[in-house]
Parts: C-alpha cells; sequence; structure tokens
C-alpha cells in the first residue's frame, strides 16, 4: 500500500493533466492529417492541410496583422509601463493609488474593457472625436479605416494591460541597490546616465519577462478586433486566433484549424527563440 501512496495522491494530477492537456494535444496533432467536420467520421488526408497553409493568403494575412499589432504594442507598452514604474519608484503623494489606477484595467473584463472603447473610439459619437473637434481637429476613423485600425487596437490594448507590467518593473526596480545609485552621484553621474548603466543592466530580465509576456499575450490577440471590428475593416485586423476559431467553430474546419494552431504555435516558438538569444547576446 505505501508503494501506491505516491501514485494515489498524484492522480488528480496526473488525471487532469492528461484528460486537458496530453490527450488535446495529441487529438490535435492527429487532426492535423484529417479532414473532419465533427458530424461526418474523420478522412485521412496525409499532409494536404500542411500545404494548404502554405497557399492560405488570409492566413498569412492574419499573421502580418498579429505582428503588425506587436510591433506597435510591444515597445509602447514597455516604454510607458517602464516610465509609470520609475516615477511610482520615487517618493510622490499618491503613490499607492496610482499603483492600484494604473493595475484597475488588468483585473477587469476583456470584453467590458473592448465595449468601453468601441465607444469612445466612435466616428461621430465617440469620445475621443469629440475632442479632437473641440479643438479644430478632424475625426478620425479609428476602427473605421484600414491603415488606423489595428493601432487604434494596439492602442487600447496597451491601456488594458499596461497595469500588470508595471508592477513588474517596480519589482525590478527595487532591487537595484541604492548604494550604486550614491556612488554615482559622488562621481556626478546624470539622472539618464544612472538609468543607462546602472538601472537598465539591472532590470535587464525584467525586460526581458516583460517582452516574452508582451509577445505571447499579443500573438494571442482575438477579444479586441473581434469585439470591436470582426476583422474589418478588409480583414485588416483579422488576428491569427481569430482565424484558426473561424475556421474551427464558422466553418468546421476542424483538421485544417488544428493544422493553422500548430503551425501557428511554432512560429511563437520560432519568435520567443529569437528575442532569447538577442538577450544572452545583449548579456555577453
Amino acid at each position: 500500500m505505501k508503494k501506491l501512496t505516491p501514485y494515489l495522491l498524484a492522480s488528480p494530477y496526473l488525471l487532469h493533466f492528461g484528460l486537458f492537456v496530453a490527450f488535446p494535444v495529441v487529438f490535435s496533432v492527429v487532426l492535423t492529417f484529417h479532414d473532419w467536420n465533427i458530424i461526418a467520421p474523420m478522412r485521412w488526408v496525409g499532409l494536404a492541410n500542411y500545404e494548404r497553409v502554405l497557399k492560405d493568403r488570409l492566413f498569412w494575412q492574419a499573421i502580418l496583422n498579429t505582428l503588425r499589432f506587436l510591433v506597435v504594442h510591444i515597445p509602447l507598452q514597455i516604454a510607458v509601463a517602464l516610465l509609470l514604474a520609475e516615477l511610482l519608484n520615487r517618493t510622490i503623494r499618491g503613490a499607492s493609488f496610482f499603483r492600484a489606477a494604473f493595475f484597475l484595467p488588468v483585473i477587469v473584463s476583456g470584453v467590458v474593457v473592448t465595449i468601453l472603447w468601441q465607444q469612445l473610439l466612435g466616428f461621430n459619437a465617440g469620445l475621443i472625436n469629440r475632442v479632437l473637434v473641440s479643438l479644430a481637429l478632424p475625426r478620425v476613423s479609428w476602427l473605421d479605416d484600414p491603415d488606423v485600425a489595428m493601432y487604434s487596437i494596439a492602442l487600447m490594448a496597451t491601456w488594458k494591460n499596461v497595469g500588470l507590467y508595471v508592477i513588474l518593473f517596480l519589482v525590478g526596480l527595487q532591487s537595484v541597490p541604492v548604494a550604486y545609485y550614491e556612488a554615482a552621484d559622488l562621481e556626478g553621474a546624470t539622472e539618464w546616465q544612472k538609468f543607462r548603466h546602472i538601472t537598465l543592466p539591472i532590470i535587464n530580465p525584467t525586460i526581458f519577462t516583460v517582452v516574452v509576456l508582451s509577445t505571447i499575450g499579443g500573438f494571442s490577440l482575438f477579444i479586441e478586433p473581434y469585439i470591436m471590428t470582426e476583422g474589418g475593416p478588409l480583414n485588416s485586423t483579422l488576428s491569427a486566433v481569430m482565424y484558426i476559431y473561424k475556421q474551427a467553430f464558422q466553418y468546421y474546419h476542424m483538421g485544417y484549424s488544428a493544422t493553422l494552431g500548430f503551425c501557428f504555435a511554432l512560429i511563437i516558438l520560432f519568435v520567443v527563440v529569437i528575442q532569447k538569444r538577442y538577450v544572452e547576446q545583449e548579456n555577453g
């Protein structure tokens, strides 16, 4: 009985892992070689789904849309979060209030935040365009212009998530020894020199963590464009995850959707590995 006790204790976790992690992964890989619409039996198609992915222009447009979102979202989010964390790390009145205020959007439902921003960015009745008109500036088609819509979504996503990364940067900044700054003061270093040569190298692991989390979060972009634009206009906000979802649950191409998901996971892994190697080279 003593020999079985460890297995009995671990059985709930093993059962959960087997049902909700291992089985879905293995089943998804099997699906990539089949054509299946849920109702009819699965039909073996070999590598046809993978060949279809290579020729699917809409999928690659969705990948480019997602990368376009990341190119704006990640630098903007890091810059804003680091600036706010640097300000909140100083002795200012109401610092606790501002920390809670910046973090509040993180815990609010993404659907609620998205609907709120959809109202704010409306062309005629949106508050932001009303402010622009009051300043004698032209209205902007925040969600109706294919060249602007994805950047509007990136702006909203940055506002939604920046509080989380402010907290991470605050932890990183508070790990910098004060003695380093005192020594730099004796040498007559400026604030920028202290930030460039002391703060940045020490919080570099935190920056890498934020970049990885932002990248993974950005690649999973779904709720915002799905609610605000439904992937339009002209598929300019169609994200990769939304396209995979549509293939599975609107067109019932389960095998092809699984193939898209598998290829997309490989692309994410490739990007993260490049980021890791870049950071390792920067750290020597």
